[in-house]
């Protein structure tokens, strides 16, 4: 790790004057992403400033048809918050399966989604809940909000305060998680809104992206079956160590078909290891292969 300057201020007026004078200086949240690359000197800033002490950014509380979450608010109180599972509750459970106990314990929101991990859980339930980020200086809808890799449209000594989710009809979050971080190798987040269906997927692709064609079946009729026609091309998708793109693509019909299921508060089709249940029928094969198996062949590493 290389050296730095560290800052703890105790507004958020004094963070963002920090930040003013400073312009490499980087925003430290919940540290579960920035300190690792720090400590490996993948990453280098002559400064952190920690906004652990700013209260005012944590906290969960319902407005009229939004639960809104600051943006220190750590997993875990998301995913134990009985405001949240009163009214979102595919929001509790996304956040109660986010890394382990202590990434639950010290990661946040606002860190997780500025961070924009291809892999991560957080960026699926914004865009898939239609969210609206707010930072120190705007309003931002979730669909301008993540733009690639790693990227947003965050700009520089921009501070995110907090993230207000709209309370939809019906919701699920399905992820197929690789097993040792348990980040997703596919994550796919369904709401059922006012407007009509959104489908959010994350692990899949260098960025969450929204899934177009399910969105158009899955609002002329919300059942998994409506999915039968549909597949995802693979071309684009990330493809690792842990997984082709080929088996990605698979698994997001797989992922967005269980969603369904769960938004809809039916039985699945599809089992824990993503085989059809016994008595039930489905005109595509959604059997989920090994990463290793025949589904595609593996490529270089992304991240």
């Amino acid at each position: 790790m290389y050296d730095f300057e560290y800052h703890k201020p105790k507004s958020l007026d004094d963070a963002a004057a920090t930040l003013s004078q400073h312009e490499d200086f980087k925003l430290l949240a919940g540290g579960m992403s920035l300190l690792p690359a720090l400590k490996l000197r993948l990453a280098r800033y002559s400064g952190l400033v920690d906004l652990g002490a700013l209260g005012q950014l944590r906290g969960i509380r319902r407005e009229g048809d939004e639960i809104v979450i600051g943006a220190m608010t750590p997993h875990a109180e998301v995913a134990d918050s009985a405001a949240v599972a009163r009214a979102i509750p595919a929001l509790a459970a996304l956040a109660g399966g986010i890394g382990d106990p202590l990434v639950r314990n010290r990661g946040t929101l606002g860190g997780s989604i500025a961070n924009a991990d291809p892999a991560a859980d957080y960026p699926a339930g914004v865009l898939g809940l239609g969210a609206t980020v707010v930072t120190t200086r705007r309003t931002i809808a979730a669909d301008k909000f993540f733009i690639g890799m790693f990227e947003t449209v965050l700009e520089p000594r921009e501070i995110i305060t907090e993230v207000r989710f709209p309370i939809v009809e019906a919701a699920a979050y399905s992820k197929f998680r690789q097993p040792a971080s348990r980040f997703a190798l596919v994550g796919v987040f369904v709401a059922r809104t006012r407007g009509g269906v959104r489908v959010a997927v994350t692990g899949a692709a260098p960025s969450v992206f929204r899934f177009k064609e399910a969105e158009e079946a899955l609002t002329k009729q919300f059942d998994s079956t409506a999915l039968d026609a549909i597949t995802i091309a693979a071309a684009g998708l990330n493809s690792d160590i842990h997984a082709s793109a080929e088996y990605r693509a698979h698994c997001v019909m797989v992922m967005t078909k269980r969603a369904v299921a769960k938004a809809a508060n039916v039985p699945s089709p599809c089992n824990e290891r993503g085989r059809v249940r016994q008595g039930a029928t489905m005109s595509v094969n959604i059997n989920t292969p090994s990463p290793g198996s025949s589904a595609g062949e593996r490529g270089s590493t992304y991240r």
